[in-house]
């Protein structure tokens, strides 16, 4: 789809895909995980408070990426972390709050999921991350990404909490599936479905790595707590930021003149 004079004036509003992309999208999602149980659980905060919270601080930060005119990674990644929270815990209160089994909620989310990706295709005939350029695919984007962290909340959940697989090997099942995806894209997967998929399945990955560095020992995980799991995995992730934000090395239109 031919882009209107607007949205060509309108820098890029997501980066390009580098392994730093990857590395910070991980990092985001485990620090999903384990802040949104430090709060809810540890604080004591409780889950529906926690959400109400978190959704409202994640609106404000949405705001401020709409208004923007071009990527910003410090915004940016405030918004996945963001996202990343409150992911898990709309699939935290679905479980928990409501008693919906994590297949159910698994197929939900894959079916809303997919549905949005046809709304987006079938409105802008085009899925690429390369194309955010006006504020109705960033919409379709951020619609899209908020849809994957829930998906892949309950998919962690459901291997983890349902099917009794342990914490370290659901990492590596994880970490695993996406070695295939990476195969694949090699062998001529396209790019567009390659990063997608990737995308949803790293947020099971990262959620059950922040699972696996907190759970207690005795459960089989590192034992390192909750409250210091998101120390340091936000220490890495405002470390990566800061040199984005320095080099620009993700900055889409940067890379296409590279």
């Amino acid at each position: 789809m031919t882009a209107t004079p607007t949205a060509r004036r309108m820098l890029s509003k997501v980066p390009e895909i580098t392994v730093f992309f990857w590395v910070i999208k991980v990092l985001c999602t485990t620090i999903g995980e384990s802040a949104a149980d430090y709060l809810n659980v540890t604080l004591g905060v409780g889950l529906v408070r926690t959400t109400i919270l978190m959704s409202v601080i994640l609106v404000v930060a949405l705001a401020v990426q709409f208004r923007l005119r071009r990527y910003v990674p410090g915004v940016y990644w405030t918004v996945v972390a963001l996202v990343s929270v409150v992911g898990t815990l709309v699939t935290d209160n679905l479980t928990d709050g409501l008693g919906i089994s994590l297949w159910v909620s698994t197929a939900v989310f894959t079916a809303l999921l997919l549905l949005t990706f046809g709304v987006w295709y079938r409105t802008e005939r085009t899925l690429s991350i390369h194309s955010i350029l006006t504020p109705r695919r960033e919409a379709f984007y951020w619609l899209v990404v908020i849809v994957t962290f829930a998906l892949g909340t309950a998919t962690g959940d459901l291997l983890i909490d349902t099917l009794g697989i342990g914490l370290l090997t659901a990492v590596v099942i994880f970490a695993a599936a996406l070695a295939v995806v990476f195969a694949a894209y090699r062998f001529g997967l396209g790019a567009t479905l390659s990063f997608w998929i990737a995308y949803v399945l790293t947020r099971p990955l990262g959620g059950s790595l922040g699972d696996f560095l907190s759970g207690d020992r005795s459960e089989g995980g590192a034992g390192l707590g909750t409250l210091l799991t998101s120390l340091l995995f936000l220490a890495a992730i405002v470390a990566t930021v800061v040199y984005l934000t320095v080099t620009h090395v993700d900055r889409i239109e940067r890379a296409a003149r590279a």
